[in-house]
């Protein structure tokens, strides 16, 4: 890590305090909907508008950064997550849906461009080799804001009249210490590599196998885990009747083992590919599925959200090291664009959907619709670990390295 550019510890420090902002919406976004949503069943639509706002962002925020650099996309990122935030704290005091959903979109376009620290911290690297093990940082500073977020909706649940009100206020000084740490990120130099290369059209990479299995694995990683995560605390507390503390429990672990296992995963790529880290990713979503169908207790809940946190991990960082084998320097950005697309309208969907099949079937419907998406990437990261163990590991999608 010593060794690493600027750029890498400033991504790493800014990470939490801009990513707090989902798992703040999951616990106080949610419960704060349930109080003053129409009906019961749009208390998940705070959290699916954050993903929409992302689905809807993503594509503008790559052009944008694309023009202005980085830099400049992080800082304004940044700032929608705070107008975000802002938002979110009238619409607690007024007591305003709307306002509430309107805040939800500003902190989906705030984490389209949080998505791409990533690719900027790829960019900043010398060496590519590095990169499983740049992304593993970068994910475990993750593990704070699964302290940050749930404790910043819990501590200023009670600051103001409403509650809530005082947690999206409290939210609102990270947004601001997250812009003056980003300030000092310079944007990744420019490689000739970068500008040059044959011009392949956007079907032709897309069609590769390898890029569908990287594009699959993160699409349902994250769909399965937004999809699950978002009826969680609804389920616990509001159906089951589950203690708050509990809740927020779950949730801080969940959100720790989406990002404590990285550098064991960084480790098991370096050492036996990306073929065997796709298929545990799977194996344990399906481990997570079994176990969330065996009952409504507490330990329930934190078994398969802490296995839930796990998969995503297994399956966003090696899918995320297959995509950044599938694409030359010079096309990184319509690739990203596109992938980041797909992968954020499929997440949306499943947020979307996610409040009304809790409340019109409960937990186990749940469970038994993210079934068929969970069986599909066990399929594939089978077959893919099995083309590997008979000694075809996929190198044929480093291009960027051979171009």
């Amino acid at each position: 890590m010593l060794g690493f550019p600027k750029n890498i510890w400033i991504l790493v420090l800014a990470s939490p305090l801009s990513t707090a902002v989902s798992s703040v919406m999951i616990l106080a976004g949610s419960l704060l909907a349930r109080s003053i949503a129409p009906e019961p069943q749009w208390a998940t639509l705070p959290m699916a508008f954050l993903v929409v706002g992302m689905a809807a962002a993503v594509v503008p925020a790559i052009l944008f950064m694309k023009r202005y650099g980085r830099r400049a996309g992080h800082l304004l990122g940044i700032s929608a997550a705070f107008t975000g935030s802002m938002l979110a704290v009238t619409a607690a005091l007024t007591q305003t849906f709307l306002l509430l959903l309107a805040s939800s979109f500003c902190f989906g376009i705030s984490q389209a461009f949080v998505q791409q620290y990533r690719f900027a911290a790829i960019e900043s690297l010398e060496d590519q080799a590095k990169t499983p093990l740049v992304l593993s940082w970068l994910m475990i500073s993750g593990i704070v804001a699964a302290f940050i977020g749930p404790e910043i909706a819990v501590a200023g649940k009670d600051w103001l009249p409403h509650a809530y009100a005082g947690s999206f206020l409290l939210l609102a000084g990270f947004n601001a210490t997250a812009f003056l740490v980003m300030r000092n990120f310079k944007n990744p130099p420019v490689r000739e590599e970068a500008l040059a290369g044959e011009r392949r059209p956007l079907s032709s990479i897309v069609g590769q196998p390898l890029f569908l299995l990287a594009l699959a694995a993160a699409a349902v990683g994250n769909g399965v885990m937004s999809f699950v995560m978002t009826a969680t605390p609804l389920s616990m507390h509001d159906i089951d009747g589950l203690d708050l503390v509990h809740t927020k429990h779950v949730i801080q672990s969940h959100i720790m083992a989406m990002f404590a296992p990285s550098f064991i995963m960084s480790f098991l790529i370096r050492r036996f590919n990306l073929a065997p880290v796709l298929f545990l990713g799977a194996s344990i979503y399906v481990a997570t599925l079994l176990i969330a169908r065996t009952g409504h207790e507490v330990l329930h809940y934190w078994w398969a959200l802490v296995l839930l946190g796990l998969g995503w991990n297994a399956l966003f960082l090696g899918g995320t090291t297959l995509l950044s084998r599938c694409y030359a320097p010079h096309e990184r950005f319509k690739v990203q664009a596109f992938n980041d697309f797909s992968v954020f309208f499929l997440q949306a969907l499943a947020s979307l959907s996610a409040g009304w099949v809790l409340f019109r079937g409960g937990w186990s419907a749940v469970i038994m619709i993210a079934a068929p998406f969970v069986g599909l990437i066990f399929i594939l990261s089978a077959l893919y670990l099995l083309r590997q163990l008979r000694g075809r590991p996929g190198r044929e999608a480093a291009i960027h390295t051979e171009s």
